[in-house]
């Protein structure tokens, strides 16, 4: 049987109680993009593991405090 991951993520909620931070404000500290904040964000796009800690730490939390994984398996 195959395996499949989600990644999801609490950016959002992050963001409100990081005084209410702006995705262009997150991206800055991430390094990247506010479309690429948008994309995580929605869950369109799974950073890479590097960006996530980058992430994280804009937070000043685990990495398990932003971004979390779900596995599934055909048939189930």
């Amino acid at each position: 049987m195959a395996r499949h991951y989600a990644i999801t993520n609490n950016i959002r909620k992050l963001r409100f109680f990081a005084n209410e931070m702006t995705q262009a404000e997150l991206a800055e500290k991430a390094g990247v993009s506010r479309q690429t904040v948008v994309a995580i964000e929605a869950g369109k796009y799974a950073p890479t593991l590097e960006l996530a800690f980058r992430i994280a730490d804009a937070f000043g939390v685990a990495i398990g405090e932003v971004f979390a994984c779900s596995v599934t398996e055909d048939g189930k």
